[in-house]
């Protein structure tokens, strides 16, 4: 049968696939519009299989919040290019992506049909990398932020028997800073042992390699000690110079906010993702 215009148009319309793709979808559906679109989906697929070997790093890190803000979720989707990533198409499905994932839905299985149809769109290789949810897990508050357009995301929780703006401002600032900082703990005790160790043995090799030979062992025990504890307000939250003030840890920074709010306030944890790391 014919093609008409009108009917690319209103496919087009339905899937913002190109012209091409809609006539071609079309004239393989014999004009029933219901299977052009499953035709163009199925198509999509076909377009990732064959793009599996094209390296996905770009692409957008969604943030989604509950109405109530006692859950929170981070969902990254990755593509092959930031123009792909920056289209209107692309972002509703990144904050679709978000939004499955606060629900505690399985992002593939809730939009299979949609990223389906992604795939027609772009024609690159789109993947749902991985999602992460908070919820509220005592007295406390919740705080995300999205960097750089989506290429870095941030949820932090934030324990404390009194709320209010002041605490909701400090939970914001936590997240301002590990989106620049980077930490990977909250504090040391969190860091396993064995990395510590590692450090220590890289940093005494080091040393020797540059003094020709080391310190003695009783000496050792304190150069030990400073460099565990170098490398803990490397890598550790609390221990970090906190980014708004260079002057303070963010321990001392949290600790200033309980003093004003009369409540103790505590890092339960955080998430940072940042786009392809």
């Amino acid at each position: 049968m014919a093609i008409t215009i009108d009917q690319i148009k209103q496919l087009r319309e339905a899937t913002a696939a190109g012209m091409g793709a809609c006539k071609e979808a079309l004239i393989a559906s014999g004009g029933d519009m219901d299977e052009a679109v499953k035709y163009l989906r199925e198509k999509g697929l076909a377009v990732a299989a064959k793009r599996v070997d094209k390296e996905s790093k770009q692409g957008v890190i969604a943030l989604a919040t509950a109405a109530d803000g006692k859950a929170m979720a981070l969902a990254e989707v990755n593509c092959e290019t930031d123009f792909v990533a920056n289209t209107d198409a692309y972002r509703e499905f990144c904050a679709n992506a978000a939004n499955a994932a606060l629900a505690g839905k399985d992002i593939a299985e809730t939009l299979a049909d949609e990223y389906k149809m992604l795939l027609t769109k772009t024609g690159e290789n789109v993947k749902i990398r991985r999602s992460e949810r908070f919820a509220l897990e005592c007295e406390g508050v919740l705080s995300g932020y999205i960097h750089m357009g989506g290429k870095i995301g941030v949820m932090v929780e934030l324990a404390c028997d009194k709320s209010g703006p002041a605490l909701e401002e400090a939970a914001h600032m936590i997240c301002l800073h590990v989106a620049a900082n980077a930490p990977r703990y909250v504090s040391p005790a969190d860091v396993p042992q064995a990395e510590i160790d590692n450090e220590i043995e890289i940093k005494l090799a080091a040393l020797k390699e540059q003094k020709g030979k080391l310190p003695p062992e009783q000496a050792l025990v304190g150069i030990k000690k400073g460099m565990a504890g170098k490398f803990c307000s490397q890598i550790c939250l609390l221990k970090q110079d906190f980014v708004a003030d260079g002057d303070k840890s963010v321990e001392k920074y949290l600790a200033d906010v309980a003093k004003d709010l009369g409540a103790q306030i505590t890092v339960k944890r955080f998430c940072r993702m940042q786009l392809g790391a």
